[in-house]
């Protein structure tokens, strides 16, 4: 079957987006097409919490001003067992419904020139010339963002990740909790915490989420509302879309396949095991992806989409180093009395909380100063 697409993507949220969005910005004359089960605008299961470095990544293929209307929010607090930290961040952040912000971006997608179809991947077929898709959609190259079940992930005939699970709904914001992003964590082995995310208009991303252990029960969706209620008084009256997900975690061993497959985002596996942030991966990898594409697509004599693995695997480099890093930071949090420390420290020094800020939302380190707050304290 020859190709017909150059580049097709599974999954149009923002890692699929962001592909697109990333391979078009490279090549304009691309054939790029986007494939989504769903329709958009729709809701997604998710803390809706935007770092600034997102607008960033965007804005290096063109996309400005995707937030604009919406109100920042400066402030995160942090707390555990009557220790507290609450600090303005270096940098604003967006607290925004993924049914307005991946809406937003798949219309930057088709706008640059990628072509959506609503239309359910089951099977994938990867030949020695192209990928085939539901034994009817071929490509040169295809990137799976098709999130934490992906069927592309499943058909390259990879493990499935660590993960996490979390529950989400829409609240009144509470007095006290108002222009701020505030983290509760739970007691115990961590990590396990629940949230309030100030969206601006009245209404709270509230939720609570906690790491899942093999041969231990699921929490239940009672158990998770009670859970989040006792970290966060009164955080469940009057919510509503209240709605359960998995959060595959990344690994101190990601590295993309080689061949005309790629994964990013969550079908990668790519979400922070300290924090759970992972709309900041998705689009930094997705935008990779897409570039990737372009790159075995063209400039070479042997330019048939078979070496995009390579380019992918070299692109991600220095994201690879920082999940190594992120890896650390979320077993390192999973000790109380460590979690306890990084507090303290960020309480302490201003420095030492934007690291943890960046380590968290973004690309960021562990840094000498975290590891000087840690060990002093």
């Amino acid at each position: 079957m020859k190709p017909v697409w150059d580049l097709a993507i599974v999954g149009a949220g923002p890692a699929g987006a962001s592909a697109a969005l990333g391979a078009l910005a490279a090549d304009p004359a691309l054939s790029v097409l986007l494939l989504d089960r769903a329709g958009f605008p729709r809701d997604k299961t998710c803390g809706d919490g935007i770092a600034p470095h997102v607008l960033d990544l965007l804005g290096s293929v063109g996309v400005t001003g995707l937030l604009d209307d919406w109100t920042p929010v400066r402030r995160l607090s942090l707390e555990r067992d009557g220790l507290v930290v609450d600090r303005e961040m270096q940098r604003a952040t967006w607290v925004v419904p993924r049914e307005v912000f991946d809406a937003r971006l798949v219309d930057a997608a088709v706008a640059a020139g990628a072509q959506l179809v609503r239309h359910r991947v089951r099977a994938m077929d990867v030949r020695p010339d192209c990928v085939v898709l539901d034994g009817s959609i071929a490509a040169k190259v295809v990137v799976g963002a098709d999130g934490a079940q992906s069927v592309v992930r499943r058909g390259l005939g990879l493990k499935a990740a660590p993960a996490a699970l979390a529950l989400r709904g829409y609240a009144p914001t509470r007095a006290g909790r108002e222009e701020r992003q505030a983290i509760v964590y739970g007691p115990g082995r961590q990590p396990s915490y629940a949230w309030s995310f100030d969206r601006g208009d009245g209404l709270s991303n509230v939720g609570y989420g906690e790491a899942l252990h093999p041969g231990r029960p699921h929490p239940t969706r009672a158990e998770l509302l009670a859970k989040l209620e006792r970290l966060l008084p009164d955080s469940t009256r009057d919510g509503e879309e209240w709605k359960a997900h998995h959060l595959p975690l990344t690994t101190w061993t990601w590295r993309p396949p080689p061949g005309r497959v790629l994964l990013a985002g969550d079908a990668a596996a790519l979400i922070n095991p300290m924090t759970g942030e992972g709309i900041y991966y998705a689009v930094a990898t997705g935008l990779h992806a897409g570039r990737a594409a372009v790159g075995s697509l063209r400039g070479s004599a042997a330019a048939d989409g078979s070496g995009a693995g390579a380019i992918y695997r070299k692109l991600v480099r220095p994201l690879a180093a920082h999940f190594r890093h992120a890896t650390l930071a979320g077993r390192l949090s999973g000790v109380p009395a460590v979690l306890d420390r990084g507090i303290r420290g960020a309480a302490a020094d201003q420095r030492v909380f934007d690291d943890l800020v960046a380590l968290g939302l973004a690309d960021g380190r562990i840094t000498g100063r975290v590891l000087r707050s840690l060990v002093r304290r």
